[in-house]
C-alpha cells in the first residue's frame, strides 16, 4: 500500500471530520493551497523587507503597491485564523469551537508579531511626518517575523517521504545560507548609506560617491564582502572603516561560526546515516571473522556465518524486526496476516483449520532468510521451532552410522521443516539446509502448543494432517532409516519404523497434547448460612457442573433459585470474581 503523506492528511491519519459551520479545517486541501500560496509571498517579504531597508531610493511606487498588496493577503489569513480548527496537544483531538479557537489565537504572542508584521508602520510614519524613515525603516525588518511559515514546511516535508530527506536538507540549508548572506548585506549597504562621512564606510573607501552608482552595483559589492566574511577568505580589499561596521563584523563572524557548525554538523550527519548500515555490516563482519580465527573454526563454518552477517544486512532483516516491534501487537498482526497467511493455509499442518488458529499463529512469527548451504535445523538439537518455507528450498539431511550425511527430500515452498521434533516433542531427526536463498518464517514450540490446545476441533485436524504426511513420508522414504531409537511417551519407536505408528496410537497422542480438562463440580446454595446456625450447610444444595465464565454461573444460578444474584461467595464469606479460583467440590453461595 502506498504512504500516504502527512503533508496532505489529517494527524494519526484519521478521515476529515466534519466542521461545525464557518470552522475551517486544517487539513483541507483548499486552507493548503492557501498555505503554500502564502509561502511564496514570505519569499518574496524575507528578500525585500532588508532590501528596501538599505537603499531607500529603490522606494519605487511599485514597489510599495506590492508591499501593501502583500500585506492585504497576510490580513486576510489574520482574520481566518481566527476560525480555522487546532488539535489539542494534550488530548490529540480536533477542537472546532469557535469561542476556544478566538481565545486561543487571541493569548498566543503570535498574534500580536502577525498583526505588527502586516501593518506599514514605515509607510505610515513617512505619510504623516513627510520625513525619511531613519531609524522607523527598522520596523520594516517585523515582516521577517513571517519566515516561521517557511521553518514549518520544511518540518512537513521532512517527515513526507515522498521526498528524498538528502536533498530536502541540502536545500534547507542553502536557503538559510543564502538569506544569511542578502540580510548581512544589507546591513552593510544600510550603515553604509545612513552614516554621515561617506568616506569612511567600508564602500566609501574604496569607491568615491558610490551613492550615485547603480543599486546593483552596491548590492553586488555588499554580497561580495558578506560571503568573504562568511567563508572567513577576508581578501583584505574591504573592511571595517568605522565603530559601528566592526561591532557588526564581531556579530556577524560570530553568527557565521555557528551557522558554520550548524551546516558542517548536519551535512555530517547525513552523510553518516546514508553510509551508517556499511559501517555496521563491515564491523560486524570484521567481528565474525576475528572470532572465527581465534577459535579456529572450519573454513565452511566460517563461511556459513559471513555468509549469514551478509545476508542480514542486505534483506534489512534487522530494520524489519525492528520496525514491526515498534507496531501495536493488533496492527503487527495484521501486517504479518496479510503477508504470510496464504503461507500458512497452504501449509499442510494446517489446511482445514478455521481461520482464527491462522491469526493466532501470525501474530508471534518470526521472519528469517538463510543464504544458500546454511543450517537452518541442527540434527539431534532440541526441538524448539518448525519452519515454514515462503521462498526458496530446503533439503532434509540424516547422518548414517559411518557419519556420512545422506538426503532424504527436498522442501520447497509453503514445505514445512522441523515439525516432526516439535509435535513428537524429540530431538530435531533431521538436518535441514538451505539450497538457495530461503525466506522462512518461523514458529515456536510454546506458541504452537499454545495456540492449538484451546482449540480442539483445530487440534485434531492439525494431528490428523500429521499422520497423513507421516503415511506419505513413509512412502517416499521406504529405503531410508530416519533416526534410531527416539523415545515418545514412554514407547521406544525407531523414526525410520515411526511412519507404521497406527492412526489411533497418533489420535491418543493427540488426546495427550490437547486438553483433557475434567469439568469442575459444585454444589450452589441459595444463601450463606448465619453466624447462629449449627450446621455447616442448612440447605443441601444443587450439584452442577461449573461453567465456563461467572456470567453464566449467576445465570445458573438464578435459574436453579429463581432469584436475581449479585455475587458469589465461598464459605468463609469471600466474594468469588474468578471462576478459575474455584476448586472441584467448592461449595459456593449467592447473595
Amino acid at each position: 500500500m502506498a504512504a500516504r503523506s502527512e503533508l496532505l492528511r489529517p494527524a494519526f491519519g484519521e478521515a476529515s471530520p466534519s466542521l461545525g459551520r464557518f470552522v475551517i479545517n486544517p487539513h483541507s486541501c483548499s486552507y493548503r493551497w492557501w498555505h503554500m500560496f502564502l509561502i511564496m509571498l514570505v519569499l518574496y517579504s524575507a528578500w525585500a523587507s532588508p532590501f528596501e531597508l538599505s537603499m531607500e531610493k529603490t522606494a519605487s511606487i511599485a514597489l510599495v503597491v506590492t508591499d501593501l498588496v502583500v500585506d492585504v493577503f497576510f490580513a486576510i489569513d489574520i482574520a481566518l485564523s481566527f476560525f480555522v480548527a487546532y488539535r489539542d496537544t494534550s488530548t490529540g483531538l480536533l477542537i472546532t469551537d469557535r469561542r476556544k479557537i478566538t481565545m486561543r489565537y487571541l493569548k498566543r504572542p503570535c498574534f500580536a508579531l502577525d498583526v505588527a508584521s502586516t501593518i506599514p508602520l514605515q509607510i505610515i510614519y513617512q505619510l504623516v511626518t513627510g520625513k525619511r524613515q531613519g531609524l522607523w525603516g527598522l520596523l520594516n525588518l517585523l515582516r521577517l517575523w513571517r519566515l516561521r511559515r517557511v521553518n514549518k514546511l520544511f518540518a512537513r516535508v521532512e517527515k513526507d517521504i515522498r521526498f528524498n530527506y538528502l536533498w530536502t536538507r541540502l536545500i534547507k540549508l542553502l536557503c538559510v545560507t543564502l538569506f544569511a548572506l542578502h540580510f548581512a548585506a544589507c546591513i552593510y549597504l544600510w550603515m553604509a548609506f545612513n552614516y554621515k562621512i561617506k568616506e569612511l564606510t567600508w564602500i566609501g573607501s574604496q569607491i568615491h560617491s558610490f551613492e550615485d552608482r547603480s543599486v546593483w552595483f552596491c548590492y553586488t559589492c555588499a554580497v561580495y564582502w558578506s560571503i568573504t566574511t562568511l567563508a572567513t577568505v577576508g581578501y583584505g580589499d574591504l573592511h571595517a572603516t568605522n565603530i559601528g561596521e566592526m561591532l557588526f563584523s564581531i556579530v556577524f563572524m560570530l553568527f557565521n561560526m555557528g551557522l558554520t557548525s550548524y551546516i558542517i554538523g548536519n551535512i555530517t550527519n547525513l552523510v553518516v546515516r546514508e553510509t551508517s548500515n556499511t559501517f555496521k555490516m563491515r564491523d560486524m563482519v570484521q567481528r565474525v571473522s576475528e572470532f572465527g580465527s581465534m577459535n579456529r573454526l572450519p573454513e565452511a563454518m566460517r563461511e556459513q556465518m559471513l555468509a549469514s552477517v551478509q545476508l542480514r544486512f542486505r534483506t534489512d532483516e534487522q530494520l524489519q524486526q525492528e520496525m514491526l516491534s515498534e507496531l501495536p501487537k493488533a496492527v503487527r498482526s495484521s501486517v504479518m496476516k496479510h503477508m504470510f497467511k496464504s503461507a500458512i493455509e497452504s501449509c499442510y499442518l494446517f489446511q482445514g483449520v478455521s481461520d482464527s488458529l491462522i491469526v493466532q499463529l501470525v501474530a508471534e512469527m518470526k521472519a528469517e532468510f538463510f543464504p544458500p548451504k546454511a543450517n537452518v535445523i541442527l540434527e539431534n538439537e532440541t526441538s524448539t521451532d518448525c519452519y515454514i518455507i515462503i521462498s526458496g528450498e530446503v533439503e532434509a539431511l540424516t547422518t548414517l552410522a559411518d557419519g556420512t550425511e545422506k538426503h532424504v527430500k527436498r522442501i520447497g515452498p509453503r514445505g514445512m521443516a522441523g515439525e516432526i521434533g516439535v509435535m513428537f516433542s524429540i530431538p530435531q531427526p533431521f538436518t535441514i539446509r538451505s539450497m538457495s536463498l530461503t525466506h522462512v518464517v518461523r514458529i515456536s514450540h510454546i506458541h504452537l502448543l499454545q495456540a492449538v490446545r484451546p482449540n480442539t476441533a483445530d487440534g485434531y485436524i492439525v494431528f490428523f494432517n500429521f499422520i497423513q504426511y507421516l503415511e506419505s513420508l513413509k512412502v517416499q522414504t521406504k529405503d531410508v532409516a530416519f533416526v534410531s531409537d527416539h523415545l515418545w511417551n514412554g514407547n521406544s519407536m525407531v523414526l525410520g519404523r515411526a511412519t507404521e505408528v497406527a492412526v489411533d496410537e497418533s489420535k491418543e497422542a493427540a488426546h495427550k497434547m490437547l486438553p483433557c480438562k475434567e469439568p469442575k463440580r459444585v454444589v450452589i446454595h441459595e444463601q450463606l448460612p448465619n453466624a447462629t446456625s449449627t450446621t455447616l450447610h442448612p440447605s443441601p444444595g444443587k450439584l452442577v457442573l461449573l461453567p465456563d465464565s461467572m456470567q453464566e454461573l449467576m445465570k445458573l444460578s438464578e435459574k436453579k433459585f429463581g432469584k436475581a444474584v449479585r455475587g458469589i461467595l465461598t464459605v468463609e464469606g469471600a466474594e468469588v470474581e474468578d471462576i478459575e479460583v474455584i476448586r472441584d467440590g467448592d461449595h459456593l453461595f449467592f447473595s
